[in-house]
């Protein structure tokens, strides 16, 4: 029996190597489990029942399927394996929905249902979001349960199939069964790292709040000519009312839509985090808040975005003064910030511009919620203290991702610390025709988890029943 934590990584580092890892994410993209499609809910359930579930079993856990209380959306799992009443407990969580294939997008030889292999990378729909990414946790799991025999822990997996569609029911799931769900940390992997090369450890998420301008005010359109002049056009109003509420460089002009000052805590992580690809896409220079940092614009503060805009007829323009025009706005925000008053304040703001006319409905029945686990907390001491042991490499520590997760379920209904592990990267065409997941990256990911479910059954590092404070005995 294996018994050190440098043999666990070498049995996990076998596994990759000798296929194994790449059989099962095979196996599981061939699951055409788009939530998008409501003929696919069979695929979902079975995806479940035929997938995840016999593979938990065979790791020692016991499962069942809970209804979603949103009437015609797919079950979750929830699995469980308890070793010890007096031993930490972590909860992961994982999606096995993806967006739609696209199938006739995907460039000559890649098909969206089955995993290819090129340049390093594997390729097919949800290699990257979040097949790929559970498919490591699971064999990381599996890899310190031979390793050691047991995990040293106690362990629970929940599994939705609709985070594609906003988690419909998730909130409700975790509310009704919190007893179930209790942990004390969790440990799951979503979202990019902030670049291939580089772990990363992100605590939370962003939330983001869409809604609507309107400016409607005729029936039809009239002649520019005989009309140019005498009749308001909404367009203008409409572009003069996203002005007075954003400014040419991207900075947000309404005082109630910024977010408190950012923490020490939160800065002193951010100081030598850099976005952005070495090789890809870049910050634009003087975009978005003065005075701050390209990290803290992204990670620590508000954007306001224009996400769409129609006027009259784009594919044919005519010499027409349009009856109305709509904006589709996006706020993306950090804890902190009162969403709850977002429409108020913005409506007193235009109103303050004389642009009263401009009328705001939500795009969405509720916000998606901000979370952000103090970076202070001793569980990311704990975490990043792993991954570094595991990678001889200090991970990227973020309070938040830019983008949104369903973390405010873990962390404020079940009052969780939150800890992610990202298995990607920004360039994995998430979403997008020929989605991908480096070779590398998920190698690498692998050991990661498998390091931390090593150490979070150590009892050499932890004392029993709670937070690990002690990881000095960490070792590779």
């Amino acid at each position: 029996m294996l018994s050190t934590r440098a043999q666990a990584l070498a049995a996990a580092g076998a596994r990759f190597d000798d296929g194994r890892v790449l059989a099962d994410l095979r196996r599981r993209v061939a699951y055409h489990s788009e939530s998008g499609d409501p003929a696919r809910l069979p695929i979902l359930v079975a995806y479940l029942t035929e997938e995840i579930g016999p593979t938990l079993a065979r790791l020692g856990f016991t499962w069942t399927l809970i209804d979603n209380p949103v009437v015609g959306n797919a079950p979750f799992l929830l699995a469980s394996r308890h070793e010890r009443d007096d031993l930490p407990t972590a909860l992961t969580y994982a999606h096995g929905d993806v967006v739609n294939g696209d199938d006739a997008a995907w460039r000559a030889g890649l098909s969206p249902w089955t995993v290819s292999v090129e340049d390093g990378c594997w390729y097919g729909r949800g290699t990257a979001d979040n097949k790929g990414q559970h498919s490591l946790v699971l064999a990381a799991l599996d890899s310190v349960l031979h390793a050691r025999g047991g995990l040293g822990c106690n362990f629970k997996f929940l599994m939705e199939m609709g985070e594609e569609l906003g988690s419909p029911g998730l909130r409700e799931v975790c509310l009704s069964h919190r007893e179930a769900l209790a942990a004390d940390v969790l440990i799951a992997s979503d979202g990019p790292r902030l670049r291939a090369d580089q772990p990363t450890l992100f605590l939370g998420s962003r939330g983001y709040f869409n809604f609507d301008l309107v400016v409607e005010l005729r029936e039809a359109a009239q002649h520019s000519g005989n009309w140019g002049g005498l009749l308001a056009n909404p367009a203008v109003i409409l572009a003069n009312a996203i002005a007075g509420m954003v400014d040419a460089n991207g900075r947000i002009l309404v005082p109630g839509l910024l977010p408190p000052p950012i923490p020490d805590s939160v800065r002193r992580v951010l100081v030598d985090v850099t976005p952005g690809q070495a090789e890809g896409q870049q910050p634009t220079p003087g975009w978005g808040e003065p005075g701050l940092t390209a990290a803290e614009r992204v990670f620590a503060w508000n954007s306001l975005e224009v996400l769409a805009f129609h006027s009259g007829t784009p594919e044919h323009p005519a010499n027409a003064i349009p009856p109305r025009a709509w904006a589709r706005m996006q706020l993306r925000f950090v804890v902190g910030t009162d969403t709850a008053a977002v429409l108020g304040v913005l409506n007193d703001h235009l109103a303050a511009l004389g642009l009263g006319m401009v009328r705001l409905r939500p795009a969405m029945a509720a916000p998606m919620p901000a979370t952000r686990l103090d970076p202070d907390n001793p569980w990311v001491a704990w975490a990043a203290r792993s991954i570094a042991a595991t990678t001889s490499r200090a991970p990227v520590i973020l309070p938040n991702i830019g983008a949104s997760l369903p973390n405010d379920c873990f962390a404020e209904v079940l009052g969780l610390p939150t800890l992610w592990v990202p298995h990607s990267y920004p360039g994995c065409a998430q979403h997008a025709p020929d989605e991908h997941l480096p070779q590398s990256l998920a190698r690498d990911g692998l050991l990661i988890m498998t390091g931390l479910f090593w150490d979070l059954g150590d009892e050499a590092i932890k004392t029993p029943g709670t937070v690990p404070l002690d990881v000095s005995n960490i070792v590779c």
